[in-house]
């Protein structure tokens, strides 16, 4: 038996996985977190929970999964995920902190291969994480296949590691090794290992994901490329936030405080969505960080289009790299000012049941519960299904719709929402997708009612996706994302000068069919 077919792993390897899990140097790190915070008692990180609590809080986890998710084994068989239930369950034999149960749920949510579906600490907890200035892991790091590469330093003081030093080695662990630790605790749709890599590269994630599974030391020992290639090995102190946040992140909240709410506004909106248009090129460049209601996103489409009409711009980029999605309403109306035939959001949209025992653990399920009452039917399958979006047909925008050429930004960040943007599109004449693959699923997903379901006894919360989503029934189910046209990835001189290398390559297209008149061949 495999893991996608079947139980791929025995008992005994498991289990020796999730040692990390009660990690000495874990603990360690929370004793420290604790002496932290001398001064406020009324929360304690290092609480340990009795292993007759824990299990009766991954018994209810398990439950709301099994009762509710729609694709609990869409990708991975129920003999699997009943393995991964029963192995972690009898793991428990003894109290653990929050982070440790924590990453224990992280481990089996992860084996469900849902980007929707995924765990975070209690709402104490968080708070707790928010206000404690504890020594952090001090890089930001940027992973792709066996590659570590540093994007950030907070040791401002310290230039041994800078933006696109190539790190080797982390506390004897080779790269391969941690990332492929850390994908153990990762969550995507399917199997985008695109969308894993870019998950654990956001922001200081792969900082966390250490800390998490690891703890953190007064120093980690690297191994790592100097600027002249030399391998070396050295010290490097973690990043203590007590003596350096009363000059940097001061400075930084000041300037923050003395924007107006207004112009907070405009700011925002210009980083999640913009348009800049070279008229003497004719190339417009768009870019679309979300889909999410809030951003007038509307009135941007619509202003945007009739703007390229009217300038009659031949070339549309559309930057879709950090797009995680949003409201699928705002995806649709801009594949219509794309598209060029009629298309269904959906072939499948259902959910598995109005009611379950284990609501009382939901937030907010009485909305979600009346919702479904008045939009889903019960059909033969046994499933409530959401019959408009089954049925309906959208028509491609006749007014201002876009007929140039069509270039999209993909990478590890593009999902939800924007997946079903791209998959619309994919293949039609004028598109050209260049990048990597989408961390969503191009077959479908598992979203569009999310809620926080909480745990009694830790407080620690998970997304829980209540509705079942297939696109294209006709589609390969091969478990990827929309796959790109141009593949185009990532590389440590990129990284290092930070070159827009995606950006770099659609140019260079758009500029290899003025010189030729061709477009790309597929």
């Amino acid at each position: 038996m495999n893991k996608r077919g079947s139980i791929w792993q025995t008992e005994k390897t498991a289990v020796i996985q999730m040692k990390s899990l009660i990690n000495p140097a874990l603990t360690a790190f929370l004793i420290f977190l604790t002496s932290c915070q001398s001064g406020r008692a009324l929360f304690d990180p290092v609480k340990k929970y009795p292993s007759n609590t824990l299990k009766e809080d991954f018994t209810i986890f398990r439950k709301v999964l099994e009762k509710n998710h729609p694709g609990l084994y869409w990708f991975t068989p129920k003999d699997s995920m009943d393995y991964y239930f029963d192995s972690s369950y009898r793991s428990i034999r003894d109290s653990m902190t929050e982070p440790q149960f924590k990453n224990l749920l992280s481990y089996v949510t992860a084996k469900i291969d849902c980007g929707h579906t995924s765990v975070r600490y209690s709402k104490k907890f968080s708070h707790y994480l928010d206000t404690a200035k504890i020594k952090l892991f001090p890089f930001g790091i940027k992973a792709w296949e066996d590659t570590l590469v540093a994007t950030i330093n907070l040791n401002r003081w310290d230039s041994r590691i800078k933006r696109g030093s190539q790190i080797l080695s982390i506390d004897a662990m080779p790269a391969q090794k941690l990332i492929d630790t850390f994908f153990e605790y990762t969550v995507t749709d399917a199997y985008s290992m695109t969308g894993k890599y870019q998950s654990i590269s956001n922001g200081f994630n792969f900082g966390s994901l250490y800390t998490s599974l690891f703890g953190i030391k007064d120093s980690l020992d690297l191994v790592y490329y100097d600027d002249n290639g030399v391998e070396k090995q050295e010290w490097f102190k973690a990043y203590d936030q007590k003596s350096d946040s009363n000059q940097r992140f001061a400075r930084i909240n000041e300037k923050k405080d003395s924007l107006k709410t207004e112009k907070k506004s405009r700011n925002r909106q210009f980083q999640t969505r913009s348009i800049e248009i070279d008229t003497a090129s004719s190339i417009a460049y768009m870019t679309l960080a979300t889909f999410s209601n809030g951003n007038r996103l509307r009135k941007f489409f619509r202003k945007s289009f009739r703007t390229l009409d009217k300038r009659h711009i031949r070339n549309l980029i559309i930057d879709l790299r950090s797009n995680g999605g949003g409201d699928a309403g705002n995806s649709t109306l801009l594949t219509r000012y794309i598209i060029d035939k009629k298309f269904k959001l959906a072939d499948s949209l259902y959910a598995n049941n109005r009611h379950s025992n284990y609501d009382k653990y939901v937030g907010n399920i009485m909305f979600y519960r009346m919702l479904m009452v008045f939009l889903t039917k019960k059909e033969e399958d046994g499933k409530y299904h959401f019959g408009y979006f089954e049925r309906h047909y959208f028509h491609p925008k006749s007014s201002h719709h876009y007929g140039g050429d069509v270039y999209l930004m993909t990478g590890g960040n593009s999902f939800s929402a924007t997946t079903l943007f791209t998959g619309a599109i994919k293949g039609q004449k004028n598109v050209t997708i260049v990048g990597e693959e989408t961390g969503g699923s191009y077959y479908g997903n598992n979203a569009w009612m999310i809620p926080d379901a909480t745990l009694p006894n830790t407080g620690i919360r998970f997304r829980l996706p209540l509705f079942h989503l297939v696109v294209d029934r006709n589609r390969i189910k091969d478990g990827h994302g929309v796959m790109p046209d141009v593949t185009v990835v990532p590389t440590l001189e990129a990284i290092k000068y930070s070159i827009d290398y995606k950006g770099q390559k659609v140019l260079d297209l758009i500029r290899l069919k003025n010189a030729t008149g061709n477009a790309l061949v597929r």
